[in-house]
């Protein structure tokens, strides 16, 4: 019966709304993501899903498609004014994962030995393109037995990341609430800038006479970015990040523009079932086996980076509980950072509005730290370590 890709999709499905269920009812202690990822692994483990009910759904395919348009439309969600003053988040990003990679290579060689070290500095600053660096390297100088570490990092890092992060944002969007009260409360983007935005959405009489033009011109955009990161040495999530930035400022893409193609939520679900199959493959023997470097890798990783943002913050004069979440997008990336950005705004918030002036205050800087890490900085940092080796 969980052949059958419908039934197969709606298993999967009914975990991600448990997960959106839990999240609500907690105020989103409990991330929607971590229920999901979580409750899959045990249902695979344990039996009652098979291991490639993934395949038989057949959706994760679609949610493999709908990453760059989905990456476009954050584009489309940041005003050019607020993207030029995200460079703090670089900085702060940037310094987690430095300050991370630094301790691991400090202490790992210590207990275990240096290609242990090296197998999980890349992937703990987040991404699949640095497992892939570093596990094609292990393979390639005979030390298959470590491949494993690097894929195990990925898959479990967001168990640690996801709730830090969180409970981190859930404390700023708390400040902000009492800055409100209060009256001290300074927007990253202005009213007045975001009514100018409006104004301009509304003159664009073209654009909203059909949906379906609507999502072609986001797939259009969408291609362009994937075609530029195959012949150019940026992945083409930063080009289809750019050009939904570049498209909005002149007046190409509308805001939000998946939402108004009334096409956000699939995406995103379809993205969902991507990300919980990346741990498929994960087995209890390998998991038992490796436990002792992959749970002190993650903790010294962890603990690095939530030291290197809390640094950095104070650094660039940041509210540590605005700047550490950033760093720590390094451990799930794209889309946790959306999501938890999504699910600590409707929870927190007293009202529709303040909700609002929250998640826009915790999305750029999040989207941005996490394309630094995981797009750029564990690409780098890999490449370079594998080396040594």
């Amino acid at each position: 019966m969980l052949s059958n890709p419908v039934i197969a999709t709606t298993c999967v499905f009914a975990l991600i709304a448990l997960g959106e269920w839990l999240s609500i009812i907690t105020r989103a202690r409990i991330p929607m993501l971590l229920t999901a990822m979580v409750g899959f692994l045990f249902l695979v483990w344990t039996g009652i899903f098979p291991k490639d009910i993934l395949d038989k759904s057949t959706f994760p395919a679609l949610g493999a498609i709908l990453i760059g348009p989905a990456i476009l439309h954050m584009g489309t969600m940041i005003p050019f004014s607020l993207l030029k003053s995200q460079y703090k988040a670089v900085i702060i990003a940037l310094g987690g994962v430095i300050f991370s990679g630094i301790l691991i290579l400090l202490i790992i060689p210590l207990i275990f030995d240096y290609p242990t070290a090296v197998a999980g500095v890349g992937p703990i600053s987040g991404g699949i393109i640095a497992l892939i660096i570093t596990s094609d390297k292990l393979a390639e100088i005979g030390l298959t037995s470590l491949i494993i570490i690097p894929a195990l990092i990925v898959a479990f890092q967001g168990v640690l990341g996801m709730p830090l992060a969180m409970n981190f944002m859930r404390k700023y969007a708390v400040k902000i609430q009492n800055d409100l009260d209060n009256g001290s409360f300074i927007p990253m983007v202005s009213e007045e800038e975001t009514l100018k935005a409006e104004q301009k959405d509304k003159k664009q009489g073209p654009f909203k006479s059909s949906t379906t033009l609507k999502l072609f011109y986001v797939f259009v955009g969408a291609s362009i970015g994937v075609a530029l990161g195959t012949v150019t040495p940026i992945h083409y999530t930063l080009w289809c990040l750019a050009i939904g930035v570049v498209g909005l400022k002149l007046g190409i893409f509308e805001p939000k523009t998946l939402e108004k193609a009334n096409s956000f939520t699939i995406t995103m679900i379809g993205i969902i079932f991507v990300v919980i199959g990346s741990m498929a493959g994960v087995t209890p023997s390998q998991v038992i086996s490796n436990l002792p470097s992959i749970i002190l890798i993650l903790v010294i990783g962890t603990v690095g980076i939530s030291i290197g943002g809390f640094l950095m913050s104070k650094l660039v004069k940041w509210h540590p509980y605005k700047g550490m979440p950033v760093a720590l997008t390094a451990l799930f990336g794209f889309p946790g950072d959306y999501i938890l950005c999504d699910e600590v705004s409707r929870s927190i918030a007293r009202n529709e509005k303040e909700a609002k002036i929250i998640f826009n205050e915790l999305l750029a800087p999040m989207l941005i730290g996490g394309f630094t890490t995981v797009t750029v900085a564990s690409v780098v940092i890999a490449g370079i370590l594998v080396q040594t080796l």
